[in-house]
């Protein structure tokens, strides 16, 4: 998906906390449930803000996943992800968030992934920071519903299939035709409320009720993964645990079902 075009509005100003170096701006740096006051270069970009997150976090994160940055926009009342080119010049607040956490779920628990890209010759393929490794199938598409002859031949190939787990862009047209689809041929869909997201956020919400109407399940990443292991005796709970662990509790999304 392209990039939003407006960047976003940031908090208040101000001059630096007490005892700050002179040029320097305040930011709050938050990262799973901790929030930590600091102060940055003014004009510092997304390297300092990283150095920084790895010098206040460094002990609590797991440095074989993949993070992202994302700033609180006043405008939008919750996190996004920080603009191309952006440059610390005001008072703000930013986050570490974790990627991935269904994918690296499901590479845990070796469950197969398919993946479909809407019209990538004009819309772009997947984003880089998610890492695709070991998916079973990715497909570029132009039909919304992520139901093709080669996706349902991929799901033929692995027995017994009963259900489904889908999430991603956008909630109202490719996630939604998808569900509908699946559930008219017999398949349970469980979507990832927390995972699935749309430009507006009104086109999401009234698509997730609709949903949820038709009796496809809303659910969450962390109840989809302790529902799918089911037992603390299974032998990748720990995993999986450590997964939930380093997620964000609060994506900004479920506050919009």
């Amino acid at each position: 998906m392209a990039a939003e075009a407006a960047v976003p509005a940031l908090p208040g100003g101000g001059g630096g906390p007490a005892g700050a170096p002179s040029g320097s701006v305040p930011v709050l740096f938050c990262f799973s449930v901790f929030a930590r006051p600091s102060a940055v270069p003014h004009g510092a970009g997304y390297e300092l803000l990283i150095q920084k997150f790895l010098s206040l976090y460094g002990d609590q994160l797991d440095m074989h996943r993949k993070f992202v940055v994302q700033l609180f926009a006043e405008e939008w009342g919750q996190y996004v992800d920080l603009p191309k080119g952006f440059a610390v010049s005001e008072r703000c607040k930013v986050r570490l968030v974790p990627l991935q956490v269904q994918l690296q779920g499901a590479r845990i628990l070796g469950i197969p992934v398919i993946v479909t890209e809407q019209y990538p010759k004009g819309l772009g393929s997947t984003v880089q920071e998610i890492d695709l490794t070991g998916v079973k199938l990715v497909l570029p598409k132009t039909k919304f519903s992520m139901v093709l002859p080669e996706v349902e031949a991929a799901l033929a190939e692995i027995p017994g299939v009963r259900s489904v787990v889908l999430f991603g862009v956008e909630t109202h047209v490719c996630i939604q035709q998808t569900a509908l689809e699946l559930v008219g041929r017999g398949i349970e869909v469980h979507i990832v409320a927390d995972a699935t997201s749309s430009r507006s956020m009104m086109d999401r919400m009234f698509a997730l009720e609709r949903l949820a109407r038709t009796g496809i399940i809303v659910t969450t990443s962390e109840a989809v993964l302790l529902q799918l292991v089911a037992d603390k005796d299974h032998p990748k709970f720990k995993e999986v645990q450590n997964l939930i662990k380093a997620s964000a509790p609060e994506s900004g999304l479920l506050s919009k079902v």
